[in-house]
């Protein structure tokens, strides 16, 4: 490197290197254009356009803020950050509140749009190949706690916070790519039962499912997701099912007809058996396999799975032995655990977001700014997914973090970035003191060699 170049440049410490390293990434794969392109807030510029406020906000969400308040403390006072995503100031928090604040209901539009398209362009997820293994969607809600003054706020269901305010946060999420295909806003009452079918309309649309892949493609579903409308449409779109029945009392009727129960041995106090019913609600044929656990008061709490799955399939979902689709016993109980696959697919992705990026932490009082950070969050994941496995191909070992690691524990990497005369960063050099930055440079020196980047280790 030219040692005039750097002298007639300027060398910034940032305490988030490793997260400016990922904007020079984004930057030059040129992920967030569509924003620019696609979201118009009419609002009045006077020194930063709305779209870049909003990236600022995103910026600050990546950087683990729980509060767009902390723009002042994370953003403001790292310019050489700011540099990294392309943007040479940062409007101060208060603005960029005023900016969501703004967004009208076209906006929001404007905004999953903009979302769709970044994904489709840069996600695993809408490039699987459904003739080598089937796609697997996970649908779900969590409780969003606010204050009542929020639009939309009602009484509802929020784990462990009875008769707490709030709305519903629902999500699909293609669990096999770790990648969220659609998150949707809700008022505090609705639940699983009535937002399935928008969210899963809204996941054909970002997917652009045509009956073949629809065909190929598996959703599996909590029984809030269960009632018996929310099946047949599944079924009829030609999806595969998986999920538990909504009515209890059917599914008690239904545990009755079971002949033999099977004790499971990874779960004490678990039986499971195969329900026997020659009538069927459904409009394409099913398995049902009865759930039942022993409580502490000495009765049983029961569920029912409905699947359209064959045992091969469930077999080889489960990842056993081919040979084991021949053993009615390993079947009956790999229908059940795929299901409970659900706590290391969905319900994670929810609580690493939660932890990770502040998903129930910020709250606006219009439901409209609410659905654009909702947004932002959905990119901010996926981004990070992203940044994850373009980083693991030199660093597998990062493939295991989950999305709170990678927020507190790469993303905040420290160091210095050196730009030259035209502003343009040259040059990161990671701390060579924290216990993960060896582990990293190489792979950020192959992350950023296209853009003529040089990654080094040093102290700071």
């Amino acid at each position: 490197m030219n040692d005039s170049t750097q002298q007639i440049g300027s060398r910034h410490f940032s305490a988030r290197a490793m997260l400016a390293a990922v904007g020079l990434w984004l930057l030059a794969r040129q992920v967030l254009t569509p924003l620019e392109e696609q979201v118009h807030i009419q609002q009045k510029t006077v020194r930063h356009t709305p779209v870049d406020k909003l990236l600022d906000a995103f910026i600050v969400i990546l950087a683990g803020a729980h509060g767009l308040v902390e723009i002042n403390k994370r953003l403001r006072s790292d310019p050489a950050l700011q540099r990294a995503f392309g943007r040479k100031d940062c409007a101060e928090q208060s603005v960029v509140q005023q900016t969501l604040d703004a967004a009208s209901k076209e906006n929001v539009e404007q905004m999953q749009a903009a979302v769709d398209t970044i994904f489709r362009e840069h996600s695993q997820t809408y490039r699987h190949d459904y003739q080598a293994s089937y796609q697997l969607l996970d649908v779900d809600m969590t409780g969003d706690p606010c204050g009542r003054k929020c639009e939309f706020a009602t009484k509802g269901y929020f784990a462990h916070h009875p008769n707490r305010r709030g709305r519903q946060l629902g999500r699909v999420l293609a669990s096999d790519y770790r990648e969220i295909v659609v998150d949707r806003l809700f008022d505090g009452k609705t639940q699983l039962a009535r937002a399935f079918l928008p969210l899963m309309q809204a996941a054909e649309q970002t997917l652009k499912l045509e009956a073949d892949e629809r065909a190929r493609t598996i959703l599996r579903v909590d029984a809030g997701g269960g009632t018996l409308e929310d099946i047949n449409w599944a079924l009829s779109r030609g999806y595969h099912y998986h999920g538990k029945d909504y009515v209890a009392k059917r599914s008690h009727d239904l545990a009755d007809t079971v002949t033999h129960w099977v004790h499971d041995p990874k779960v004490s106090g678990r039986q499971v058996g195969y329900v026997v019913c020659n009538e069927s609600p459904y409009v394409r044929p099913v398995v049902r396999v009865a759930v039942r656990c022993l409580k502490k008061n000495g009765q049983w709490g029961v569920g029912v799975i409905v699947s359209t799955l064959s045992d091969q399939d469930v077999i080889l979902l489960t990842r056993r032995p081919i040979h084991e689709k021949h053993d009615a016993t390993a079947v009956l109980l790999a229908y059940v655990y795929f299901y409970d696959a659900r706590g290391g697919g969905i319900e994670t992705s929810l609580k690493e977001d939660k932890q990770g990026l502040g998903l129930t932490h910020r709250n606006k009082k219009r439901f409209l700014a609410q659905q654009m950070l909702v947004q932002l969050g959905v990119l901010a994941h996926n981004v990070i997914v992203w940044a994850r496995a373009a980083l693991s191909v030199c660093c597998p070992g990062l493939a295991r973090l989950g999305i709170l690691r990678m927020v507190r524990d790469v993303l905040t990497m420290n160091g210095w970035l050196q730009t030259n005369a035209q502003g343009r960063i040259i040059q990161i050099t990671l701390n060579r003191s924290d216990c993960m930055a060896r582990w990293l440079v190489t792979a950020l020196q192959d992350l950023l060699r296209q853009q003529n980047v040089d990654v080094n280790l040093g102290e700071t």
